[in-house]
């Protein structure tokens, strides 16, 4: 059964330990797939994720997983596998290419080069049938085969202008009039930088929900605190108001949303809506790090005591699930266990019920769970519950739903948990120990 060439097993990241048993001819990203690409005048497909990424895992088993899709790309393309977080200088370079073909990008990143490692085509997810609008993986695989094969010169010219449009994208140019623009401010004096930041993130604000554009939705901390650092610097004017609006709003959202785990701290990687309900579960340390800062400094500028409680879950949850024995702070927990997405954090009526039974007041505190997480028999996830609070009450519900909340977490430790990807990246932790210092 092929594996990953020429790296033993003990060095592997969990996300290719998750692809050494496919039937596609993996290789690692180097010299040998370079070669042996060129020697056979085949084009490269490059195939870049992460081992929490939860479409990653779809796509693997929809499509690298099948043998029939695998004896494709062996027999045309030579295969190689890249963890994105080993790689970052790989992926950041090719995620130009996917960003410049589709104007999107995101994970899993396929991406089709020339022996030479000029990208000529590429994209993220591809499902394994046709849809309107969105190709089958091998209707991409067999188009692909063809213009290699019967029209090399429409992938050069192609491979050329990405290669020019990935230069021209990851250069900083000097525009005309920037200088002046930077010199000119406050006669010759700092810049104001910051109000016509804030006023491009008001014309993406949503005013229900928080949070900057639609669906999918990202926390960006770094957003949040742009604003925030705004409220500050303009307090008691309408501007500042309007500046701690934006903040606020999106921090309330996304803690009461289910984006947030209520039971053990943290927050999952993005939403899928634009309630902030229904996420992919995953949860990563540099999200972690990221709304640490942005939820203390919420508290700081607003005296909220609910974003201090905030806080205070991501730095449990961080400390209980994250942190390895030595002390270094692992990069993320899988979207799926047992094989279906959400499955450790979801609940039923009947799971909470037969969970908080036993002890006098065992109805009472189902009851008032119930009520406040939304645990419906409907539910709002395939049939179960994500679990979410009312908007504003991040820091907890009454006495019996906290006590509730506390039977539900040791309850859910005992379920099998989501994979965890045991790298100790330094950037990552960096970013962590920055925002808890």
């Amino acid at each position: 059964m092929p594996l990953i060439r020429d790296m033993p097993p003990s060095e592997l990241s969990p996300y290719i330990l998750q692809h050494t048993g496919n039937p596609v001819d993996w290789y690692p990203w180097g010299e040998e797939a370079f070669a042996k690409s060129a020697a056979e005048d085949r084009p490269i497909f490059l195939s870049v994720g992460y081992s929490a990424c939860h479409w990653c895992h779809v796509m693997a088993h929809e499509s690298f997983e099948d043998p029939t899709v695998a004896a494709r790309l062996n027999a045309a393309f030579v295969c190689v596998k890249v963890d994105r977080e080993e790689r970052p200088d790989v992926d950041a370079v090719y995620m130009e290419a996917v960003q410049a073909i589709t104007g999107s990008g995101g994970w899993p990143m396929s991406v089709f080069l020339t022996p030479d490692r000029r990208p000529f085509y590429g994209g993220t997810y591809f499902p394994p049938a046709d849809h309107p609008g969105r190709p089958s993986f091998t209707t991409v695989l067999d188009a692909l085969t063809d213009i290699w094969d019967n029209r090399r010169a429409e992938v050069e010219e192609q491979a050329d202008e990405l290669a020019g449009a990935i230069a021209s994208r990851s250069v900083i140019e000097t525009r005309p009039g920037a200088a002046s623009l930077l010199d000119a401010a406050h006669g010759g004096g700092p810049p104001d930088l910051l109000t016509p930041a804030v006023a491009e993130l008001t014309t993406r604000f949503d005013p229900e929900w928080g949070g900057f554009g639609g669906a999918p939705k990202f926390p960006q901390p770094s957003l949040i605190d742009l604003a925030l650092r705004q409220a500050l610097r303009l307090r008691g004017r309408a501007e500042g108001d309007h500046a701690v609006l934006l903040a606020t709003r999106t921090l309330d959202a996304m803690a009461a949303g289910g984006i947030h785990d209520h039971l053990g701290g943290g927050f999952a990687r993005y939403a899928t809506d634009t309630e902030w309900l229904v996420p992919h579960f995953e949860k990563m340390l540099y999200d972690q790090a990221g709304l640490l800062r942005a939820y203390l400094h919420g508290w700081q500028v607003t005296g909220h005591a609910a974003y201090l409680s905030v806080v205070d879950g991501i730095a449990e949850y961080v400390a209980r699930d994250l942190t390895a024995p030595e002390g270094g702070v692992y990069s993320a927990e899988d979207a799926d266990s047992e094989g279906v997405e959400g499955k450790f954090y979801v609940w039923t009526p009947r799971q909470v019920a037969e969970t908080i039974s036993g002890g006098s007041d065992a109805d009472a505190v189902a009851e008032a769970v119930a009520a406040w997480f939304d645990i419906t028999a409907a539910g709002n996830f395939e049939g179960s519950t994500i679990l979410r609070r009312p908007v504003g009450d991040a820091l907890g519900g009454p006495d019996l739903v906290e006590e509730g909340r506390r039977r539900l977490l040791a309850a859910r430790t005992q379920r099998v948990r989501p994979g965890l990807d045991d790298k100790v990246l330094c950037e990552w932790n960096a970013m962590y120990a920055s925002a808890l210092a």
